[in-house]
């Protein structure tokens, strides 16, 4: 039996152990149908979604590939509770979330048989997601983008590994059949990534945007708290530059016009954005100026990701982009891992 067919693919059905992350605003239908079509398993990005939009784009994968696939969303939305039954009525096969789970969505999920896959970024907050009845955990080491860790793959993923008795996916860092067979040998059963992703010919982001991850360099991937008071990885650009500088109090009230755009996008109301904020904060244990700088985020990559002004807004990043200098289909990228992982196992062999 092939060394790539791991706990991993025998849990979600996939061809090959390669997770294409949900990037808001990044991973939409067509992105996570190609990645599945090419043997990964892709989640679709239902957190910048309406449930009405998260029915619409599980119809419209089911339209362009047979193969199973996920959905993300937040537990602590209003909206939570009818994606939560849209993902049991269509059969969708996975739901991965990170901040603020909730054991009672957890639950009705498992007992439909759709399996849970959260995020997570540290060894105590892995255990809590067994706890909570997570079958598998996605590890994201500081390497990676968005909201990340300080501790580095290497160092975190054996200690997950050692711990844990479910599947344990590799994240931050990962590009190619190297890191994935790296993965292996630590015990991971497979590996997760964004920024390859996003950086694909199938990715929805604008080519302006693109361009500005293609030549990134290393260095200029850094770690900010300023977006919503938490560590996020991000290209350093001018926008983020504007943040560094802008006082507590500005981008507080930032933060609250942003919440509310963000909650009418979502089809919530100012109560909900309240309610879920309020919740969010109980179980995360945020602070009160994270929980209202949170919505920051989601609001500043739409304008990167979305309407295509990579000075206008923030670029989520993990430091892998610093290497990454084409833009190759989600077939080529998951064919070339498999194929420089098969060569790496040959050539250790």
């Amino acid at each position: 039996m092939s060394v790539l067919k791991t706990p991993l693919t025998r849990l979600l059905g996939c061809q090959y152990p390669i997770i294409q992350t949900a990037m808001g605003w990044v991973a939409d239908a067509g992105l996570v149908a190609s990645t599945c079509n090419a043997g990964g398993f892709g989640f679709l990005a239902g957190a910048v979604m309406t449930p009405a939009e998260v029915e619409a784009c599980i119809l419209d994968i089911k339209k362009k590939t047979d193969r199973p696939f996920g959905v993300n969303f937040h537990m602590y939305t209003p909206g939570a509770e009818k994606i939560v039954e849209i993902c049991i009525r269509h059969g969708v096969r996975a739901v991965s979330y990170s901040r603020s789970p909730s054991r009672d969505k957890i639950d009705k999920l498992k007992d439909m048989g759709v399996i849970c896959i959260p995020t997570v970024g540290a060894l105590k907050h892995a255990v809590k997601a067994v706890e909570m009845g997570a079958d598998a955990v996605v590890v994201q080491g500081g390497e990676g983008g968005g909201h990340t860790g300080g501790i580095a793959s290497s160092i975190l993923l054996p200690q997950v590994v050692d711990t844990l008795d479910v599947p344990v996916v590799a994240a931050g860092g990962f590009k190619d059949g190297r890191g994935l067979v790296a993965a292996l040998s630590f015990g991971a059963a497979g590996v997760a990534m964004g920024t390859r992703f996003l950086m694909s010919r199938e990715s929805p982001v604008p080519d302006q945007t693109k361009a500005r991850y293609v030549g990134a360099l290393t260095e200029q991937i850094i770690v900010s708290n300023k977006l919503d008071g938490m560590p996020q990885r991000m290209i350093n650009n001018r926008c983020l530059q504007q943040l560094q500088s802008t006082s507590i109090p500005a981008t507080l009230w930032l933060a609250l016009k942003n919440g509310w755009a963000f909650s009418k996008i979502t089809g919530g109301s100012l109560w909900g954005m309240l309610s879920a904020g309020w919740q969010m904060k109980k179980a995360s244990g945020m602070s009160l100026g994270q929980t209202l700088m949170a919505a920051n985020a989601p609001m500043l990559i739409q304008q990167a990701m979305v309407r295509g002004y990579p000075d206008q807004g923030i670029l989520p990043s993990g430091q892998v982009a610093g290497t990454i200098d084409d833009l190759p289909t989600c077939k080529d990228i998951i064919g070339g891992i498999v194929t420089q992982a098969e060569d790496t196992l040959a050539r250790l062999r």
